[in-house]
């Protein structure tokens, strides 16, 4: 490992207090990602991959260890820190899409910018450009239920690239959807992964994780490194 990292874990202990007893998810985890990866994290349910998820997306810290996101110690950062980190820097995707039904895909994606505070006809234009970039520039003014599950996951892509972050987290981007439109947004990762975006992808589907570039696997929260994959 080297300190150069886009992101870097050393020894990542989580521990929860769970009916009076302490349990211990992760035990020790490192890891060391590049700017420009397409990291697969590979394990089944129960496995500590969530609780990884959480704790690379700032959405938690570690109970011990080291996690250095792009120079900064993510355990130092304040929540308010944590909370700007994950606003400009990281786009979740999550398998239920997230999409809030009372608004159209251009108004969900336009979401995590008015968090940003950008201003309203700048958040129109780059969500626009977004839902264009996934194929879905017909789509703009139509509502959750007006869209397929690839649909809905392609605006859910969209918002999370909205903000240009420097990492896309994405936690099983393909288990809602059929294998066709699972193939899909997968094709669509690797265009992204192609043009240098750094993504770290969660899931329990070997398939779905040979299309990274590289595997990491984790089971009763220990991981350990797989080999390179060849494009699928």
């Amino acid at each position: 490992m080297t300190d150069d990292s886009f992101f870097l874990m050393r020894d990542v202990v989580k521990c929860y207090l769970m009916g009076g007893e302490t349990q211990t998810v992760l035990k020790g985890v490192s890891l060391s990602v590049q700017e420009g990866e397409f990291l697969s994290v590979l394990g089944p349910s129960g496995s500590g991959k969530s609780t990884l998820m959480n704790i690379i997306g700032c959405l938690d810290v570690p109970t011990s260890g080291e996690y250095i996101l792009r120079g900064r110690s993510i355990p130092a950062q304040t929540q308010h820190q944590l909370a700007q980190i994950r606003c400009r820097e990281i786009g979740f995707i999550f398998q239920s899409f997230q999409l809030l039904p009372r608004l159209d895909a251009l108004h969900n994606v336009e979401l995590p910018l008015i968090y940003a505070g950008v201003s309203k006809k700048e958040r129109e234009r780059r969500a626009g450009e977004m839902l264009e970039r996934v194929g879905l520039k017909d789509k703009l003014y139509h509502y959750s239920n007006q869209l397929s599950g690839g649909q809905q996951q392609r605006v859910a892509i969209a918002r999370a690239l909205v903000t240009d972050p420097a990492l896309l987290l994405a936690d099983e981007p393909t288990g809602a959807l059929d294998q066709e439109t699972g193939r899909q947004v997968m094709a669509l990762f690797n265009d992204l992964n192609r043009e240098g975006r750094t993504i770290i992808m969660i899931t329990h589907d070997m398939h779905i994780a040979s299309y990274a570039r590289r595997i990491v696997s984790i089971l009763d929260g220990v991981l350990t490194e797989g080999g390179n994959v060849t494009d699928a």
